[in-house]
């Protein structure tokens, strides 16, 4: 008697959309179920090793480089594979979402690499994630247009060889995807968007002349490094490509993987091109890790900690030196700024600050940098330019003078500025706001002039929840207390009403994100992520 067909993925509580079938086929179906089985129990237990490594920190209030891998960092003679073509320059990076219009802006921005983000710039609704894999297979395809309904402007792709090459980051670890199900069992976001991006791309992408690139998130440990180079092993063989077509950059976004950085590009290192250096979420995984260190680990407002920070200088330092001893890019942080269409005053400012962070970081080793908005492409370009002339990286930069010892990553209290009450207010302001659109399906959004996206709300909510469990006291006198969360709070709800008014009020999502943020700033039993119960109440 034969074996009983596997069981296929179940679609759940999600609306039919439009051409969902030439995402959802059964063959595509099938590799992420295959996924699934062999990966998901691994991730689960990666996940569980975090909360054990979480409470080690709680117990001993630091972090220390790895003894039981010190021979991989010893070993002078590895080197990650060499970049394929199309990675070798990656000067400038833009981020952003994969909705239509994005797609075609950011693939024509004349940046070197379109970072296409399933992850923090997307809010993880049923219909983002689908045509999101629709616009990139239409990209890919020249089967793609859009018209803005509003302006009526419309949009088109420039020819091939003037097209940003794409690098596209899955959801992290730590997301489910409701909507697809195995056995009652919800897969993994992370292998959702992997698996769905990979089958339908991977031979297209080589037949363009680049190949299925990926950025890997919230990565924690080498483990989960390793982890993911198995699945990219079983998956090249599955779709019968060659080994090593995969290439992936890690985001340093974590505080625990700092101190694994040479072990991360090890377990990679057949497939690996980069780290690349994520200051908001590198922050909250401080924050998230040191929540309850004392009054040394407590971080000011969050504009105030800047990459010449020294904890943070050792940090992007650190992250270059160890890409370049082992021939991989380093990528540097991303200049948030939106363009005002209204105050050239703003903007001037605005893009000299821009101009000082991408000169310094290229001036540092950095092979290249990330900005949010278009506009921005030319300045980074020009610091890069300055530094690079015509080669495509300086890897050949092997920054030997840098030294940074265990405790530079994490001496905060080397930082001479304070948590503010305007830093509260700020972070409060923020959070709302960017709830808000979140909840509404836009992981994107403009606010104060800065594209804020996930990693901004994790960071205000916890700075919120760090002040008032560590009971600053603020220049004006004010203790951090709960209290005055929930007044702040309370003045922002009162003034985005009065600013935009009643209608528009209540057909949005205000209230709703008003107390999402003060839930996961005030619980005591600290939220891993605030897009966990975000993402309950997501429709």
């Amino acid at each position: 008697m034969s074996a009983p067909a596997p069981s296929p993925l179940a679609i759940v509580d999600a609306e039919p959309l439009p051409r969902q079938d030439e995402v959802l086929t059964d063959a595509a179906l099938a590799f992420v179920a295959e996924l699934h089985r062999r990966f998901t129990p691994r991730r689960d237990e990666l996940l569980a090793r975090r909360g054990e490594r979480r409470t080690e920190i709680a117990r001993t209030s630091t972090l220390d480089f790895l003894p039981e891998t010190e021979a991989v960092r010893a070993d002078d003679t590895w080197k990650v594979a060499p970049a394929p073509a199309a990675l070798d320059d990656r000067r400038v990076e833009i981020t952003g979402p994969t909705d239509r219009k994005m797609t075609i802006n950011a693939l024509n921005s004349g940046a070197k690499v379109w970072l296409a983000d399933f992850e923090d710039a997307s809010a993880p609704t049923w219909e983002n994630v689908i045509t999101g894999q629709l616009n990139l297979i239409d990209a890919y395809t020249r089967n793609i247009d859009f018209t803005d309904p509003k302006s009526g402007k419309s949009y088109a792709l420039k020819p091939a060889e003037e097209l940003a090459t794409v690098v596209t980051r899955p959801r992290g670890w730590h997301l489910n995807e409701r909507h697809l199900q195995l056995d009652g069992t919800p897969v993994p976001g992370a292998l959702v968007d992997f698996g769905l991006y990979f089958f339908h791309n991977a031979q297209r992408l080589i037949d363009l002349g680049k190949g299925p690139y990926f950025y890997l998130p919230k990565t924690e440990s080498h483990l989960e490094a390793r982890l993911w180079n198995d699945i990219f092993v079983f998956a090249q063989d599955y779709v019968g490509i060659p080994q090593g077509t995969v290439r992936a950059t890690v985001l340093i976004e974590t505080i625990t993987a700092a101190y694994e950085m040479e072990e991360i590009l090890y377990e990679l290192r057949d497939h690996a091109s980069g780290l690349n250096a994520g200051r908001w979420d590198y922050l909250f995984s401080i924050v998230k890790n040191f929540r309850d260190g004392g009054s040394k680990y407590v971080l000011p407002d969050r504009n105030l900690v800047t990459m010449t920070a020294p904890f943070m200088r050792a940090y992007t330092e650190l992250l270059v030196r160890t890409c370049h001893k082992r021939g991989a890019h380093a990528i540097g942080g991303m200049a948030a700024f939106i363009p005002s269409r209204r105050d050239a005053e703003v903007n001037k400012v605005a893009f000299e600050k821009v101009k000082a962070d991408k000169d310094r970081e290229a001036g540092d080793g950095f092979d290249g940098s990330w900005v949010a908005h278009p506009d921005l492409v030319p300045i980074a370009m020009a610091s890069f330019d300055a530094v690079l002339g015509d080669r495509p990286n300086q890897k050949d930069r092997l920054r030997e003078d840098v030294s940074v010892a265990a405790g530079d990553l994490i001496a905060i209290d080397t930082l001479d500025a304070k948590p503010s009450y305007d830093g509260l207010r700020n972070a409060v302001a923020v959070g709302i706001r960017y709830i808000e659109a979140w909840l509404r399906g836009m992981g994107a959004v403009a606010i104060f002039n800065l594209m804020e996206d996930a990693a901004t709300a994790e960071i205000s909510r916890s700075q919120i929840w760090q002040w008032i469990n560590a009971d600053v006291v603020f220049e004006n006198g004010e203790h951090a207390t709960a209290d005055l969360a929930r007044k702040v709070a309370a003045e922002e709800l009162a003034a985005t009403r009065a600013e935009i008014g009643d209608e528009a009020f209540e057909s949005g999502k205000w209230q709703q994100a008003h107390d999402l943020l003060l839930q996961v700033s005030l619980d005591q039993d600290y939220a891993d992520f605030l897009t966990l119960p975000a993402y309950e109440q997501l429709g």
